[in-house]
């Protein structure tokens, strides 16, 4: 396994904040197809009882791969990004993103198991309110493949 399994357990700490804007909401509902009025229009946001736009549910992804983005770039973590397949994505939402939130993530290394000569890297990202109100939970699975002879 060419992944460091000393990784399991890890914590890394919270990314730098990421301030959540109407443009980054509409872009992102745009990009994702999602058609909703409360991702575009204030007024319809409000009407729904949001301070401003609502963020499509997957946009918690933006924050969660700042987070992922600390275990792939992490010299002792073994990870060639070259090889890395994302195998799985959930969402656990405590409460909705909207505009002018400021967010962080920090990630945790909950599982790596062996398969073959790669492996399977389960992380966990706690998003969180600079003020520390939980926001959402991502878990993700990444497959790291083993390099091939010959290759």
């Amino acid at each position: 396994m060419s992944v460091n399994p000393d990784l399991l357990g890890r914590v890394y700490p919270a990314t730098s904040v990421y301030d959540v804007g109407r443009e980054k909401i509409r872009e992102f509902a745009k990009a994702v197809k999602a058609t909703h009025p409360a991702h575009f229009e204030l007024s319809a946001a409000q009407e729904l009882g949001y301070q401003d736009l609502l963020a499509p549910a997957t946009f918690a992804i933006i924050i969660a791969q700042q987070a992922d983005a600390q275990l792939v770039l992490d010299p002792e973590s073994g990870i060639d990004f070259s090889r890395v397949v994302h195998a799985e994505q959930r969402f656990t939402h405590h409460r909705p993103i909207v505009a002018g939130d400021a967010l962080q993530a920090e990630l945790h290394v909950d599982s790596i198991r062996s398969m073959g000569a790669g492996a399977m890297i389960t992380t966990r990202a706690e998003i969180t309110s600079t003020d520390g109100e939980a926001v959402a939970t991502t878990r993700s699975a990444i497959l790291v493949r083993s390099q091939e002879e010959g290759e």
